[in-house]
C-alpha cells in the first residue's frame, strides 16, 4: 500500500488497478491514513475514479477584500473556549475563506493548500445534487417534488421505492434498509464503494434498489449515501443531462465559477456518483453557498424555483442526536440551539463544509483533513461558524 500511496503523491492514481484503487479508498473510508497521505489524495480524488468536467463560462467572478484578523476571535464551547490557532491546529484544517456581504474578510491555506487547489468534498455534493432538483423543477422537467419518484425512474416500479416520493427521497426518508457507517466494512456504503471501483454503468442503482423496506415511508430519517445516488439518477432522468453538465448550464457558468471543477463516475460516461466525489476550489465552494445566498436568483434570473432555498435548508425532519434535516442540507442553529437565523450547511465527511448565514450575509468554506470520516474534530464546527458570525 505504500508504493500506492506514492505512486498517488507523484500524480499516476489513475493508472492503479482496480483492486489497488478499491484498497486506498477503502483505507481513506476507515481513517487509516498518514496525515501526508490523506493531504495528497484530498488534491487527487479526480484520479481515484472516473470524472466529468464541470466547465466555467467565459466570464469568472471577482470578489473584492477587505480583511478581519481573527486573532482575537473567541469560540465558546461546552468544553471551554478556544481561539482561531486551536481550530486549525487541533481540527486539522487546511482552508478556511469567509465572506460577509460579498467581500472578502477572512482567507487563510495550509499544507501546501491553495486557492487553486481543487479539494473533495465528500457528502457536500449531496447538497449540490438536491440543488439541482431544484433546478429541475424551474425547468419544468419534474413537475412537483411531491410526485412519486416511479414517474421519473422507472426502475423504482417494483422495488422498495415504488411509493417514495420526491421530497421523501431528498429528506432520506424512503424507509429503505441502509447502514452509512464508512468504517464499517459490511456496510451497505462501504459494499457501495466497492461496486464504485468496479467501474460497471448500473450496478450501483440496482444494489440501492434491491435494499429491503425497513419503514413507511416519509416518516424516519436515515442516512444514505444511496438516497443521494438515486437523486442523481433522478435528476439525469428527468432533465435529460448528465448532472455535471447541468451543473455548468444552470450555476458554474452563469455564476461565475473561477475554476473547473470535477465530479466522480460511477464508470467511464456513467452516472455521477451524486453523494460525494466533487472536485472543487474552496473559492468556488464558497461561491456555490453565495449562490444560495442569493435565493437560487443569477443576475434576476430565478433557477431554482421561488422559496425553494428556505424549504430546502429549513428544519423538516428529525435526525441524529438533536439536529434537523432538510433537503440533504444542515440547518445549523446558534449557541443558543435557535434556528431563527436560518442558517444552514454542507457537510462532508473528514470536515468539509460551506456554511450559509442568511441573517448575517455570511458564507464559510472550511476544508480539513481529519484522522477519521466522523467525530475527530476536538472543536465543534458549528461553535466556530457561531464565533465567526458573533465577531463580525
Amino acid at each position: 500500500m505504500d508504493s500506492q500511496i506514492s505512486e498517488l503523491t507523484l500524480g499516476q492514481f489513475a493508472d492503479l488497478s482496480e483492486g489497488a484503487r478499491r484498497a486506498v479508498a477503502e483505507r481513506l473510508y476507515a481513517g487509516r491514513m498518514y496525515p501526508d497521505e490523506l493531504i495528497a489524495l484530498a488534491q487527487r480524488t479526480d484520479s481515484l475514479f472516473p470524472t466529468r468536467i464541470i466547465k466555467v463560462g467565459e466570464s469568472t467572478f471577482q470578489r473584492e477584500a477587505d480583511l478581519i484578523p481573527l486573532d482575537d476571535m473567541c469560540i465558546e464551547t461546552d468544553a471551554g473556549s478556544y481561539d482561531l490557532y486551536n481550530y486549525f491546529s487541533w481540527n486539522r484544517v487546511v482552508g478556511c475563506l469567509v465572506i460577509k456581504e460579498g467581500r472578502t474578510v477572512f482567507e487563510r491555506y495550509q499544507h501546501g493548500v491553495t486557492p487553486q487547489t481543487r479539494w473533495m468534498s465528500m457528502s457536500m455534493a449531496k447538497s449540490v445534487s438536491t440543488t439541482l432538483v431544484g433546478a429541475a423543477v424551474q425547468d419544468g422537467h419534474i413537475e412537483s417534488i411531491d410526485d412519486l419518484l416511479v414517474k421519473y425512474l422507472p426502475a423504482c416500479e417494483g422495488s422498495a421505492y415504488a411509493d417514495v416520493t420526491v421530497r421523501q427521497l431528498m429528506l432520506m426518508a424512503s424507509g429503505v434498509q441502509w447502514n452509512d457507517v464508512h468504517t464499517d466494512p459490511i456496510s451497505e456504503r462501504r459494499n457501495m464503494l466497492s461496486l464504485q471501483a468496479e467501474l460497471s454503468p448500473g450496478v450501483i442503482l440496482d444494489y440501492v434498489l434491491d435494499r429491503p423496506k425497513v419503514a413507511p415511508s416519509g416518516q424516519i430519517w436515515n442516512y444514505s449515501m444511496g438516497e443521494t445516488h438515486m437523486v442523481g439518477a433522478l435528476v439525469h432522468v428527468a432533465s435529460g443531462r448528465w448532472l455535471s453538465d447541468y451543473l455548468s448550464e444552470k450555476i458554474w457558468s452563469p455564476f461565475g465559477m473561477q475554476n473547473d471543477a470535477s465530479w466522480w463516475l460511477e464508470a467511464p460516461d456513467g452516472l455521477e456518483v451524486a453523494g460525494a466525489g466533487l472536485c472543487v476550489t474552496l473559492q468556488d465552494y464558497v461561491r456555490f453557498g453565495e449562490f444560495m445566498l442569493a435565493g437560487g436568483t443569477i443576475e434576476g434570473e430565478r433557477i431554482l424555483p421561488d422559496g425553494w432555498v428556505e424549504e430546502a435548508t429549513r428544519p423538516t425532519i428529525k435526525a441524529e442526536g438533536n439536529r434537523s434535516y432538510g433537503f440533504m442540507w444542515w440547518p445549523t442553529p446558534n449557541r443558543a440551539g435557535s434556528y431563527h437565523e436560518q442558517a444552514y450547511s454542507a457537510r462532508g465527511i473528514f470536515g468539509q463544509y460551506v456554511y450559509v448565514n442568511p441573517a448575517h450575509k455570511t458564507v464559510i468554506g472550511v476544508i480539513s483533513s481529519r484522522p477519521k470520516p466522523l467525530g475527530a474534530e476536538i472543536i465543534p464546527d458549528d461553535d466556530f461558524f457561531n464565533a465567526v458570525v458573533n465577531y463580525l
